[in-house]
């Protein structure tokens, strides 16, 4: 079993951490949240009083942090002047793709090798450590951090090189974003033409109008599987958090020079649904907006 550095112990980081430590690593964590360390030391985890103390002697440094910037901030006055150029560092936030590039060549420099592996699931998939993990780095630093992801997640799939593995995940979630408001569309025109829902359901799940948000994440209460629309759209995957990632997405089409107007679109009816006040509720709620 190994030292591991977590930086980042959220709603997200915190399950993480908690999971790598049920495997036996030995998980020095820390969070500027006292009740997040708290959490994490009733998990196991050793609390540290800086990101400095839980770099020392680590083998592998975790981070789950909020942007980029706070990537950049921890990697360059913690990381790379603290933990060991043995380490594994293994970025596991959703940033943007250019940020994610400029950290692993200073950490090339610095002689760390470096992954980007952002994940989805949701937290419940992370405290139940059945992430899928999106990751970007050479072949040698995917095989060094596969088994700290493995621990963590159900897949651990290599995307290519550095930055590709935020290139997947917001890729990914901009599809998911535009989907889940095609389908809240279909479900509201659906009911204005007399359909029942279920039946709509039962029909669409098994048609050509069949995806991942129409099946498994239905957004209407009583309606297919469990989901957050059966308890008042609470928990599962915040508004706020699919806007911040098509907004990365945006950009990343900007810099691309790549047409996404199905993106833009649903990035702005989420932007909408947000400053109304929405940004906590899951995703999926925003069909009440389109119904209003």
């Amino acid at each position: 079993m190994a030292r591991i550095a977590f930086i980042g112990l959220g709603n997200m980081g915190g399950g993480m951490a908690a999971n790598l430590a049920k495997k036996g690593h030995d998980v020095r964590a820390f969070d500027l949240s006292a009740d997040a360390l708290d959490r994490a030391k009733t998990a196991g985890c050793l609390p540290a009083a800086t990101a400095i103390e839980a770099l020392d002697g680590a083998e592998a440094v975790v981070t789950m942090l909020p942007a980029g910037t706070h990537v950049e901030s921890v990697y360059t006055d913690a990381v790379f002047t603290t933990a060991p150029t043995s380490a594994i560092l293994i970025d596991c936030s959703t940033i943007d793709v250019a940020t994610a590039k400029r950290i692993a060549e200073a950490a090339q420099v610095k002689g760390f090798g470096s992954v980007d592996a952002p994940v989805s699931g949701g937290i419940g998939a992370a405290n139940a450590g059945t992430l899928t993990f999106m990751v970007g780095g050479s072949a040698e630093a995917f095989d060094r951090a596969q088994p700290f992801l493995a621990d963590m997640g159900k897949a651990v799939i290599h995307a290519g090189a550095n930055g590709s593995g935020q290139a997947a995940k917001i890729v990914n979630n901009m599809l998911l974003g535009v989907t889940m408001a095609g389908t809240c569309e279909a479900f509201l025109l659906a009911q204005k033409l007399g359909l029942d829902p279920q039946k709509f359901f039962d029909i669409s799940s098994v048609s050509s109008g069949q995806s991942w948000s129409m099946t498994t994440y239905a957004p209407l209460p009583g309606v297919g599987p469990d989901t957050p629309a059966d308890h008042d759209y609470q928990g599962g995957f915040a508004t706020a958090l699919m806007l911040k990632d098509l907004r990365l997405a945006m950009r990343a089409a900007s810099d691309a020079d790549a047409q996404t107007p199905m993106g833009a679109k649903a990035a702005e009816l989420y932007e909408k649904f947000n400053d109304d006040g929405q940004g906590g509720k899951d995703f999926s709620a925003i069909i009440r907006m389109l119904d209003a």
